[in-house]
């Protein structure tokens, strides 16, 4: 035996040795929000728990499955801004449908729900799709998030609200059919900040609209986030806490990152 294959091996049977960490992709380089900002920062998020090791790549385009073989979770930021050329391509859609029905993890982060349209199970693995003539949302602005599943293992033991400032409210997307995906947190959907510029009607004074969800894939996990516009908002606390045990979550389907005091129930 090899003096690296012995210091190995003895590294996996170390009584007390720390788990091995999540392998997770982030999916960019193509979106209408700034990606280069954002990347970095979720990136930051998720390696600051100590329990993800996280990797990116700005060209998926012809990627297949040995592309994601290594990996245990992938988080999408990433909008193909309707153009044909920015497509992914047959191999590389695949792979992604593949690996979430394998029973991998898969984090939906905020404007990558109106990524390729068009493409059915994509929708499907969505949960909810920002789509023409389906998804609005008034100038950005601070609101409270409301937690609507205090059982669930992402948010168990937080408070039942958190503030998000400075965000975008999505509103009136493409939802899959009910019991297809599952409402975690909502948000109240102001009517009247819309000042009469809504490019869809919305009827009375408000409504609340998913903020985050998950659901099933084969035996894969989803967790989607419409919270997080740019870097700015993606520093509350909210955020980051729900990013990080969704993640966790999708990739393992168990949390043990905890609450943070200031989130405690």
């Amino acid at each position: 035996m090899t003096a690296l294959a012995l210091s190995l091996l003895l590294a996996v049977q170390q009584p007390g040795a720390a788990p091995p960490k999540i392998q997770a992709l982030i999916i960019t380089g193509q979106n209408g929000h700034d990606w280069r900002a954002t990347t970095p920062v979720m990136r930051k998020i998720l390696e600051d728990t100590g329990k993800f090791e996280v990797r990116v790549t700005e060209e998926f385009r012809g990627a297949g499955p040995e592309t994601l073989a290594p990996y245990d979770l992938i988080i999408l930021n990433y909008y193909d801004r309707r153009r044909p050329e920015l497509r992914w391509g047959e191999r590389a859609d695949k792979a992604l449908l593949d690996f979430v029905r394998s029973g991998k993890g898969l984090v939906m982060y905020h404007f990558s729900t109106a990524a390729f349209d068009g493409w059915e199970e994509y929708e499907k693995l969505s949960g909810a799709n920002w789509r023409p003539n389906q998804g609005h949302h008034s100038a950005r602005h601070d609101f409270t998030v409301d937690i609507k599943d205090r059982d669930h293992p992402i948010t168990r033991g937080m408070k039942s609200s958190f503030p998000e400032l400075n965000d975008e409210l999505y509103a009136n997307l493409k939802w899959q059919p009910a019991g297809s995906y599952h409402v975690l947190a909502t948000a109240w959907d102001d009517h009247s900040l819309y000042k009469g510029k809504a490019r869809q009607p919305i009827p009375g004074d408000g409504i609340h609209q998913p903020m985050l969800w998950t659901l099933d894939y084969g035996k894969g996990r989803v967790f989607a986030t419409a919270l997080g516009h740019d870097a700015e908002p993606m520093k509350g606390l909210g955020f980051i806490v729900t990013f990080q045990r969704g993640a966790e979550w999708a990739a393992t389907g168990n949390v043990t990152i905890p609450v943070p005091a200031e989130l405690l129930k």
